[in-house]
């Protein structure tokens, strides 16, 4: 079983129709959509959601009120000021640290297990798809990329399925890492901008440390034309293949606001052919029958 990631340096560089546009052209896969903290993939894949699971991750207080005395230590040893004598007054300020609960003198506080969002497994025209939800101002957002990964690895094992297809978060952080972490193949998705050009160059510094390998889709490729030979030229010089290079398009804007993938519209037959190219490379790269 193969995993191909699709990751950008920054976000809107177009990695989640290039993701919706790859598992059309997938026979066979299960789909992950790992940017939690902004998950779409479910609108433009059409999902029915089938299964609905709860994620907890981290910990808050719980004050048992017939137990307290509102003796006021919470209060003064809280760096945070999320408690205030007994009462949890600004919960978004906890940390989760459980000084308070530590520190009880009644044993009036504990710390239990924090719902922090939910991920569902749905039913998508493109395929299966697991998808989650982070829960607003929560963290352990790496927590949640790597429990719906987790999820799709036992789908694709159950039924057999030769490949994942992970729609990744942008950017380098912690989500981003987890979504890495054990693919067989990342696909960097950069468009020739400058800022975009920066934040790639710093995602390949991350996948060589992880010594993953990496091929580079450079989108809106027409967009400017001295931008996109400077990118050709620095992916040579790094030794990065370049799976495809995709013309700059209002099709890919069409799309979004249709509900569809790239594939899917009417028109546009060059950025199709260049997206089909661009599945044969990576399907080659991965060892894949397509």
């Amino acid at each position: 079983m193969k995993e191909l990631v699709i990751v950008s340096g920054k976000g809107g560089t177009g990695k989640t129709s290039i993701s919706a546009a790859l598992a059309f052209l997938a026979p066979q896969k299960v789909l992950v959509d790992c940017d939690v903290d902004a998950a779409n993939f479910h609108l433009i894949s059409g999902a029915i959601i089938r299964e609905t699971h709860e994620f907890k991750a981290g910990f808050e207080p719980r004050v048992n009120e017939k137990t307290c005395t509102h003796c006021g230590i919470c209060t003064k040893l809280c760096r945070f000021n999320a408690i205030t004598n007994g009462v949890i007054t600004t919960p978004l300020n906890c940390e989760g640290c459980g000084v308070c609960a530590f520190n009880c003198p009644d044993h009036a506080i504990n710390m239990q297990e924090k719902q922090a969002g939910h991920w569902f497994v749905s039913d998508t025209r493109l395929g299966c798809l697991i998808h989650a939800e982070l829960g607003l101002a929560m963290e352990n957002s790496g927590k949640l990329v790597s429990k719906v990964r987790q999820e799709a690895k036992k789908i694709a094992e159950n039924q057999h399925l030769p490949l994942i297809i992970t729609d990744g978060p942008p950017g380098i952080g912690c989500p981003a890492i987890a979504a890495l972490s054990g693919a067989s193949l990342a696909l960097a998705v950069v468009e020739p901008s400058a800022s975009s050009m920066h934040d790639v160059k710093r995602l390949v510094d991350l996948v060589s440390h992880f010594d993953l390998p990496l091929a580079v889709c450079i989108n809106k490729s027409t967009l400017h034309s001295e931008n996109t030979q400077d990118l050709i030229s620095w992916c040579d010089h790094n030794a990065i293949p370049i799976a495809g290079q995709i013309p700059y398009s209002n099709i890919f804007h069409n799309a979004v606001q249709s509900g569809k993938t790239v594939l899917e519209m009417p028109e546009n037959s060059e950025v199709k052919d260049s997206l089909i190219k661009l599945w044969h490379n990576l399907a080659a790269r991965l060892d894949l029958t397509d």
